[in-house]
């Protein structure tokens, strides 16, 4: 009986576990203006739980530079 507990926690473990999401570099995110506007509206959506992250502090640095460069 254990065993068997044990075999299905272990299998539904994984599925439990957030996907890691790719993480775009702030030349990456200048170079593609779509996928730019798209990382800012998921983090303008969602800033308590997207604000911290690497994705949402390169958009915003890509942002500011690509700003900087229309200037």
């Amino acid at each position: 009986m254990r065993l068997r507990f044990l075999s299905v926690f272990l299998l539904a473990l994984p599925a439990c576990s957030k996907e890691a999401e790719r993480v775009y570099t702030v030349d990456e995110l200048m170079a593609d203006k779509a996928l730019l506007a798209d990382v800012i509206g998921k983090c303008r959506r969602d800033p308590g739980e997207m604000g911290n992250t690497s994705n949402c502090q390169n958009a915003a640095a890509a942002d500011f530079r690509t700003r900087l460069e229309r200037m």
